[in-house]
């Protein structure tokens, strides 16, 4: 599963994401010995021709991602860092150093067995290890993309997708992403090679209803133009329905419901129940958590049981 990020390159496969990070001498500090004093750092010195590096380096990003935030990487490539290579005193890779408030407390040479590598993470993070989940990480990512940072609620569902690819969720939020950040073509190829399993998640469906109602709202016209056309002739059901879409469109989804619900308490059945049709669409585009959705279901069964 590939998806673009919002710099235009891609991933075939998520990232591990802010736990996980590359560094050199000019950074050392900052990445290692500065970032310490918040959260255990694990430092990684490997080289591309090392065998063994090959082994160890996805073992330890896999278990430092799993243990979601108690401690983090850095990996060091000592070909390109002889210098700082040189101050460790790296005399054999892969050298595995822990720092912890600013100082080396731990570490070990070698491609150890899996144990010893949750060992080490045991005793840097104590109780905290894995106290930042999936749930978490899903929190704090949905967070994010409500506040309109794509980017970091990107690289927040991709390190859920690093240890489930199958998280409906996290594909859901990654799809959200692409069409908030425009990349809607992206977000379709997505869609369209998703499996059964996941495309029929609701949390993917609201994505796919979302691309619809855009599509279609982009081509209802001129928000102004047919507001004119509602005042001047309230009995217009296909004016205000356009309205409802145009106001989606401009991204004001209250005045898209109330313009649905008020031609649904005008003509119920017009259009073979265009208006309950469409206003089901966009609580599911909302999510059903949506206090938007709440209130608008509410008020939609008051008018179909009044």
């Amino acid at each position: 599963m590939e998806f673009l990020l919002n710099n235009g390159t891609k991933a075939a496969k998520p990232s591990a994401g802010s736990f996980v990070k590359d560094s050199d001498t000019a950074h050392f500090v900052e990445d290692v010995l500065e970032a310490s004093t918040k959260v255990p750092v694990i430092v990684d010195f490997w080289a591309t021709w090392c065998g063994p590096c090959k082994t160890l380096g996805p073992l330890l990003e896999k278990l430092v991602t799993a243990a979601g935030g108690a401690v983090r990487l850095v990996k060091i490539d000592v070909d390109k860092n002889q210098e700082l290579a040189a101050q460790m005193r790296i005399q054999s890779i892969p050298a595995v150093y822990a720092f912890k408030d600013g100082r080396p407390i731990d570490g070990f040479v070698g491609a150890v067995p899996e144990s010893q590598v949750k060992e080490l993470i045991q005793r840097l993070a104590g109780d905290k290890a894995g106290a930042m989940g999936v749930e978490d990480v899903l929190t704090e990512a949905k967070a994010a993309l409500d506040a309109g940072d794509t980017s970091a609620a990107m690289t927040l569902f991709h390190e859920v997708l690093a240890q489930d690819p199958e998280n409906a969720t996290a594909v859901g939020g990654s799809l959200r992403c692409l069409v908030a950040a425009g990349q809607i073509d992206e977000a379709k190829r997505v869609l369209a090679s998703l499996p059964d399993s996941l495309s029929k998640h609701a949390d993917v469906v609201a994505v796919q209803t979302t691309i619809e109602l855009a599509e279609q709202a982009a081509k209802a016209g001129p928000t102004q133009d047919l507001r004119r056309a509602v005042e001047a002739n309230p009995d217009d059901f296909q004016a205000r329905f356009d309205l409802a879409m145009a106001c989606f469109a401009a991204g004001d989804r209250e005045a898209a419901v109330d313009e649905l619900l008020e031609l649904f308490r005008r003509n119920r059945t017009w259009n073979d129940d265009a208006a309950r049709q469409q206003l089901v669409k966009l609580f599911d585009a909302f999510g059903p958590a949506d206090p938007l959705t709440k209130s608008g279901r509410r008020r939609l069964s008051s008018l179909m049981f009044s």
